[in-house]
């Protein structure tokens, strides 16, 4: 015969501290493995959204995976547009967009300063980046920019210091903010955008970064690596966007791997602080734990009983974190050193978080209540 539901519900209502202390402690360790699997699942989806299946970069062999360090020859749009047939070609326009990328030092006009992810782009690259949309001001015109929605974030300063209207400085020269962008959470969301002939005259640079192409319908990616292969002279790259951020998913897997040990971590931590607390509350209640095996309830039924409380606590601090994680913790920007992302609270973290949650509350409760149960009736009986 089990004990009454209503029993172990009471036990918890008879001792409000120790209750309450519990409580906060369950919660405060989900909340730190929201915040952890948060993390990982915003930069994973940051990543996955970010590449074009029908994009191919076209950059120096010799950078590898990172484009900052890339310098290719201004004419290598011109050779690719009349070399292939591969590129779309639209109202006149080929859609290829080159694009010289840098990472450097921006100020805004509240005195902040942070490494920011500047672009300079032409007319064709919202026509390659398909994802990128404009929602606010206009088209960066002559000494002007527009910045993606994360880029404040990146640069660890305020949104409003990167309102349209404000300014920015970077490579000695001051910017106004024209408009602002989305990309649907992909990683261009943490730059800033400016035109390519401007950018190109303030760096002192004539050069290019990379080249963006959209491809055909038909075409394939394989006829822009044969070219840059043929073309030794050139030392290109050619590799498709998806292929390119699949590649930084690799490279920051030792990251991903890093932060699920620290899910392990904090998990084993709050299981060692549910073992204490719950060993502090079993050794109160020996005298209560024999007077209920003295009246006929087996150990299995009492077992039981103090599970459903670690339980019910677990439960409770495992709600409360997710309530507070879905409205505090979802969307929260990250400073990365790709850029920025939002931390994502999706059902796989709310699975990971509230089951680590119902875990504690499980190994948390077992072990004092089995060393209580072990002791012998009469001898608890006359425990103080």
């Amino acid at each position: 015969m089990l004990l009454p539901w209503e029993y172990g519900v009471r036990n918890l209502a008879r001792r409000p501290v120790r209750t309450a202390l519990t409580l906060v402690a369950l919660a405060t360790v989900v909340m730190l493995v929201f915040v952890v699997v948060g993390f990982i699942r915003g930069l994973e989806q940051s990543l996955a959204v970010s590449g074009d299946e029908n994009v191919v970069l076209v950059y120096s062999v010799n950078s590898e995976e990172n484009i900052e360090n890339s310098s290719i020859a201004a004419r290598t749009p011109s050779l690719l547009a009349a070399s292939l047939d591969s590129a779309v070609k639209r109202y006149g326009l080929v859609h290829v967009s080159p694009e010289l990328y840098l990472g450097t030092r921006v100020k805004t006009e509240e005195g902040e300063a942070g490494l920011g992810l500047v672009r300079g782009v032409s007319l064709a690259a919202p026509l390659v980046r398909r994802s990128v949309k404009l929602v606010e001001g206009d088209w960066p015109g002559n000494g002007e920019v527009i910045v993606g929605r994360l880029a404040a974030a990146k640069l660890g300063s305020s949104n409003n210091a990167m309102a349209v209207g404000r300014s920015v400085e970077f490579e000695g020269q001051r910017w106004k903010i024209s408009g602002q962008f989305a990309a649907g959470g992909a990683a261009y969301e943490s730059e800033i955008w400016c035109k390519l002939a401007d950018f190109q005259a303030t760096t002192k640079r004539q050069d290019l970064s990379l080249v963006a192409m959209l491809l055909s319908p038909g075409s394939s990616a394989a006829e822009v690596e044969l070219f840059c292969k043929e073309r030794t002279d050139l030392e290109l790259r050619a590799l498709r966007e998806t292929d390119y951020y699949a590649s930084l998913q690799q490279h920051y897997k030792p990251v991903r791997m890093l932060a699920w040990f620290v899910v392990v971590l904090v998990s084993s931590a709050g299981i060692f602080a549910g073992l204490n607390m719950m060993y502090g509350a079993v050794a109160g209640r020996i005298r209560e734990i024999a007077t209920l095996q003295a009246i006929g309830y087996r150990r299995r039924a009492i077992l039981i009983s103090l599970v459903q409380e670690g339980v019910l606590l677990a439960a409770a601090g495992s709600l409360l974190s997710g309530v507070i994680a879905l409205t505090v913790l979802n969307g929260m920007a990250v400073r990365f050193t790709m850029g920025a992302f939002t931390l994502r609270i999706d059902s796989v973290a709310i699975l990971i978080g509230c089951g680590v949650g119902l875990l504690l509350g499980v190994l948390g409760a077992l072990p004092p209540a089995l060393k209580a149960l072990r002791a012998e009736v009469a001898t608890s009986l006359k425990a103080v």
